[in-house]
């Protein structure tokens, strides 16, 4: 891991500046943590431990900013066919962070919400029963919402919205004619709580978006931002450099120069 040049600060403070708009939902794919193990020569799960290092103090960026809504690419459906024993690491790791929740004063100083989404029956019981501690620790903030994706698939989700929706019209309480954009939105697996993505970031080199939150980060003001660094290494710079090039998107749609369809 690289220490903090003397100089990062003050660029750090000259991105900021140049930031007229912040974005108020941060979607974020944390990928690289494998390849940074690798890289380095490590276990896999410490590249996993020093991804979830870096996501805490990206928390502590992310306030400082002003980002109201955090949400973390934490673990697809696809995941579940990794080698096992990496599964169950991350389980841990993730039992491990939500149980943290509870006694950190950071989240309570700061009035985090923890809600977590996601196909949750697929999880293991002991992690869910973490998970539904730190949501209940913290289910009457709302200063900041961390908002974890866990046995999540995009696609998966319109799927079952789709189906929850056709249930209601075969037994007759929903016309067709009713159905609208809110009422798929509150059928989605986050509940329809989510706002809609104004940035999603990706880290490690990787230039797509994995089918993550596709019906809320279809919006025309959705700005996705690929960037080199393995997640491990991500800097508070890399967030801001991020947020530059939202704030330039949203510069053009307000003086009328930039493309909404």
């Amino acid at each position: 891991m690289r220490a903090q040049s003397g100089v990062e600060p003050v660029y750090e403070r000259y991105l900021l500046w140049q930031c007229k708009y912040v974005p108020i939902h941060v979607a974020i794919i944390q990928d690289g943590n494998r390849r940074f193990a690798k890289a380095f020569g490590v276990d896999t799960a410490d590249g996993h431990r020093a991804g979830a290092d870096t996501t805490e103090r990206m928390l502590e960026w992310a306030q400082e900013i002003g980002i109201k809504h955090i949400t973390l690419y934490s673990f697809s459906t696809e995941n579940f066919g990794r080698d096992a024993s990496e599964v169950e690491e991350l389980f841990a790791l993730f039992s491990q962070r939500f149980e943290a929740v509870l006694t950190d004063e950071r989240v309570h100083r700061n009035g985090i919400r923890v809600r977590v989404f996601g196909e949750r029956k697929r999880l293991p019981r002991p992690l869910i029963e973490k998970i539904e501690a730190a949501e209940e620790a913290t289910k009457g903030y709302s200063n900041h919402f961390l908002n974890v994706a866990l046995a999540y698939g995009g696609r998966n989700e319109i799927v079952h919205a789709a189906r929850s929706l056709l249930t209601e019209v075969k037994a007759g309480r929903l016309s067709p004619e009713a159905i609208d954009t809110l009422m798929v939105e509150r059928q989605l697996t986050d509940g329809g709580y989510l706002p809609p993505v104004d940035l999603i970031v990706r880290t490690g080199n990787e230039f797509r978006t994995s089918n993550f939150l596709p019906w809320l980060a279809n919006g025309n003001e959705c700005v996705v931002y690929f960037c080199a660094p393995y997640w491990p290494v991500f800097r508070k710079i890399d967030l801001l450099r991020a947020i530059r090039v939202y704030d330039q998107r949203m510069r053009l749609i307000r003086n009328g120069d930039g493309r909404t369809s």
